[in-house]
């Protein structure tokens, strides 16, 4: 599974995956793209085949069916829920990682999912 962090999700959790579990994720810090608008970050992270994990729940629910409705790129949208705090970058990069371990070929186009705490 390969990951794209959007803006709202901090770089240390990009780092603490990549130590964790080796995931293949970088983040919008990494590239530069702080101020780009969610479809743009959509369309970013699916041409280069990553599924996008934000917080920004209700524009990326909007912008994935937009994206379906005109036929456009789209490797999935991970959710981070509320019940994962922000600052807790080691349980959400855990989650990812165990995500990625489900899913390790990524998510289906237009797919929505919400990142689990690990057990």
């Amino acid at each position: 599974m390969r990951v794209y962090l959007d803006e709202d999700i901090s770089p240390k959790v990009a780092a603490i995956a990549r130590g964790l579990c080796g995931l293949d994720v970088i983040s919008a810090h990494d590239i530069g793209a702080l101020e780009w608008d969610d479809d743009v970050q959509l369309r970013y992270a699916a041409d280069q085949n990553r599924c996008i994990v934000t917080r920004n729940r209700d524009d990326f629910i909007a912008a994935t069916v937009s994206a379906y409705e005109a036929q456009g790129p789209h490797a999935g949208v991970l959710i981070v829920p509320r019940t994962l705090p922000n600052d807790h970058f080691s349980a959400i990069a855990a989650a990812l990682c165990a995500h990625a371990a489900r899913f390790p070929d990524g998510l289906r186009p237009y797919t929505l999912d919400f990142l689990r705490r690990p057990a």
